[in-house]
């Protein structure tokens, strides 16, 4: 399969040389973190992709210095919903209802118990929730990439309270989860390039209960 020998052929690059992805593999990247599943189809992450060089030198001090920030051609901020709130679960159920041009009892029963359980539970829990979400379009956002043949490295050594100020990020409603920098590698500077994936074994990994 492709996905597998490109999945072979991806790895977190830690130094970028800064030529540009072109635009049509930027869209399909992120069509990709768009389909990606999220609990209750909510989808409670929005995408910042930054490549005003200004910005990503503001971010690399409070990003470990990486130079990835500053070198990528698109820095993709996966940002989660602060909370989960009445008007934030109505719209995505409203919006099912236009798309699909018809209401399902079923599906307002579950709109009802969404309402009556996320906007009553603490807000970091709701954070902490909204984040998991937005690392499965983290997961599919690397994926594509590697489709695209395009190099990526997802980050979590950053300041988010930091990168929220600087992006604007709490005023939306927002807080970032994880970096995504995509790109293309500068082999001679990065050490890890020319360096054999290890994973563990499949048995080591999987266990099967029949």
């Amino acid at each position: 399969m492709n996905l597998i020998e490109n999945l072979k052929w991806r790895y977190a690059a830690k130094a970028m040389n800064g030529e540009k992805v072109s635009q049509d593999k930027i869209d399909r990247i992120l069509e990709a973190v768009r389909l990606a599943p999220t609990s209750s189809g909510l989808q409670p992450f929005e995408v910042m992709v930054i490549t005003n060089q200004e910005i990503k030198e503001k971010i690399k001090p409070v990003a470990w210095n990486q130079s990835t920030v500053t070198d990528c051609s698109h820095l993709l901020v996966f940002a989660a919903w602060d909370t989960y709130t009445k008007e934030r679960i109505n719209h995505m159920f409203d919006l099912t209802n236009e798309i699909r041009g018809f209401k399902n009892e079923g599906w307002e029963n579950y709109r009802q118990q969404l309402l009556n359980s996320y906007p009553q539970k603490d807000a970091e829990e709701n954070f902490n929730h909204a984040a998991k979400q937005a690392y499965i379009g983290l997961a599919h956002a690397l994926m594509a990439a590697a489709e695209e043949k395009v190099d990526s490295v997802p980050m979590e050594g950053f300041d988010a309270d930091a990168v929220d100020k600087i992006l604007g990020l709490r005023e939306k409603g927002l807080r970032s989860a994880v970096l995504l920098p995509i790109g293309y590698r500068e082999a001679s500077e990065d050490w890890l390039s020319d360096l054999i994936k290890v994973r563990k074994p499949m048995e080591e990994l999987v266990t099967v209960i029949d």
